[in-house]
């Protein structure tokens, strides 16, 4: 019978750092999906836009490791974390300092609505889903146990604000 072995986040860190392209989800690694042209250029538009829009008010990282103890570290593509620049020098953010949670999902579609729940108990705020597929942008509110209470389809054109940012929409199509 083999053996299945979790990893915890420290372990991760030491083994793997400097891999690129890897997720640890409740213990266990997986391989990112390959990143295409419609990706690359939405995460692009994306992290120009919450630059230009949020300036000082919030630090952003464009797929970065986000800390989630003890045995998870996902790479979300973008991530609106609280300032000062200077409070992530020693240490990678973690749930507590997240505004928002953006997700570009185009072949990880499923993967990234399954990461949803492990955001939920971690108590992320709000989680956007770039939905390329269907050309939606999903966003998802108010953490309750694994889930997210609210969930609201916003159609191509339409601006979003974020709940930390309720007087800036971002542009997100």
């Amino acid at each position: 019978m083999a053996t299945r072995y979790r990893f915890g986040v420290e372990e991760f860190e030491r083994l793997f750092q400097g891999v690129k392209h890897l997720e640890l989800l409740r213990g266990e690694i997986y391989e990112m999906s390959p990143i295409g042209p419609r990706h690359v250029f939405t995460v692009a538009r994306l992290d120009k836009n919450l630059q230009a829009l949020l300036g000082e008010k919030a630090i952003i990282t464009v797929q970065s490791p986000l800390r989630i103890p003890p045995h998870s570290e996902p790479e979300p593509d973008l991530l609106v974390l609280k300032p000062p620049l200077e409070a992530y020098a020693e240490r990678l953010p973690e749930p507590q300092d997240v505004l928002l949670l953006i997700e570009v999902a185009d072949t990880s579609l499923e993967h990234d609505r399954a990461k949803l729940a492990l955001y939920a108990e971690a108590g992320v705020p709000e989680v956007w889903i770039v939905n390329l597929q269907e050309g939606l942008l999903e966003v998802y509110r108010e953490p309750q146990g694994s889930r997210y209470r609210l969930r609201e389809l916003v159609p191509p054109g339409e601006a979003k604000a974020p709940l930390a940012f309720p007087d800036r929409p971002i542009p997100w199509s």
